[in-house]
């Protein structure tokens, strides 16, 4: 008899990722690819991508729940849910292995958010900045354009300034990018002005959090939280430890995956 698995998929505005869990809830396998300009087609081929990676056969995915900015796109899902509900149960069930955490703060491309949970994972309160792009991580890729570097090289150059960061007054991100121009045009280093944009960010991510109330084991997900310049800068503007699990990006596939598996459960004990 073949095994049963579960699958997420959160269809984000710059990256798909996809997760598996098995019959336990155990994670199987997960995949990340950018989400470029054709989301289905891209999100069917993330989907085969993970099972070939996995040996999973489709048909031994029982369920599958899609999450994320395009996740109405993904006709092929038995549901959808919002990435909010994903990421809370995501972030509470990889947040066991830390002592369980209850304030969630999520970058992703296009907004930020900080969640609220209690001890069952379910949401109790919610903010989300999706007005300006500055606080996330399209306002990093922008950055990382304007000042040569790659994206993954940002969090290495935070710790080589030996001056003060700069300070990013602007909120958007087309003045930010301006702003980026005249201080490199006035001499200033790449390290300096990165650690500034790293500040800025956490400036507005700790407002965030500190509204929905800051819990003991703050877990901080999505792409940026890859960034450990940005983790650095965060960590210190909240005075407290943040927990960045080891596939940050996924945590909100894995939530939708967990969720699949316990709808599947729900109706075969519905069904006797």
């Amino acid at each position: 008899m073949s095994k049963n698995y579960f699958a997420g998929i959160d269809v984000g505005s710059t990256a798909i990722k996809v997760a598996l869990v098995d019959e336990d809830g155990k994670m199987a396998g997960e995949h990340v690819t950018p989400s470029g300009s054709l989301f289905h087609k891209n999100s069917l081929a993330a989907l085969a991508a993970l099972l070939a990676q996995t040996g999973v056969q489709r048909e031994q995915v029982r369920y599958l729940i899609a999450t994320g900015y395009g996740r109405k796109l993904f006709k092929e899902a038995d549901d959808s849910i919002s990435e909010i509900t994903a990421n809370a149960m995501g972030a509470f069930e990889t947040g066991k292995a830390y002592g369980g955490v209850r304030t969630i703060i999520n970058i992703g491309g296009q907004d930020s958010k900080a969640i609220q949970i209690d001890d069952t994972g379910s949401v109790v309160h919610f903010v989300m900045n999706d007005k300006c792009a500055a606080g996330t991580g399209r306002f990093l890729d922008v950055a990382a354009r304007n000042l040569e570097l790659d994206l993954e090289e940002l969090g290495e150059y935070h710790f080589k300034g030996t001056c003060a960061p700069l300070k990013i007054n602007s909120t958007c991100t087309v003045f930010a990018e301006s702003e980026i121009i005249g201080l490199l045009a006035n001499g200033h280093g790449k390290s300096e002005i990165i650690a500034g944009i790293h500040y800025s960010i956490a400036v507005r991510t700790a407002r965030l959090a500190r509204r929905v109330g800051l819990e003991k084991h703050v877990y901080f997900d999505g792409g940026p939280a890859l960034n450990k310049g940005l983790v650095a800068a965060l960590q210190e503007e909240l005075g407290c430890e943040i927990i960045v699990p080891e596939f940050p990006q996924t945590t909100t596939a894995f939530g939708a995956a967990i969720l699949a598996r316990n709808e599947f459960l729900t109706e075969v004990e519905d069904a006797h």
